[in-house]
């Protein structure tokens, strides 16, 4: 099997399991997904590692998030402006 058809299956067996079990309290499993990671947070943190290839820049962007993202945008190279 090729990386698509494992992602498709890896991503489908997670969201059943998300979806399955509507019943009863989720007290639990609502604090979790609404304690997860932003958007901001992986954008920022994608964008910091394709210009430093660095982990530390990467979490320390991820924690600044947005702020991240609106400086990035900012202060593009112009080899980044793909």
């Amino acid at each position: 099997m090729n990386k698509l058809h494992l992602t498709v299956i890896f991503v489908l067996v997670f969201t059943l399991d998300c979806y399955s079990q509507q019943n009863g309290d989720n007290g639990i499993r609502n604090t979790a997904i609404s304690s997860g990671i932003g958007l901001g947070s992986v954008l920022a943190v994608v964008v910091s590692w394709e210009r430093n290839k660095s982990v530390l820049f990467a979490f320390i962007h991820g924690i600044l998030s947005w702020l991240y993202v609106i400086y990035f945008v900012i202060t593009r190279r112009p080899d980044e402006m793909k």
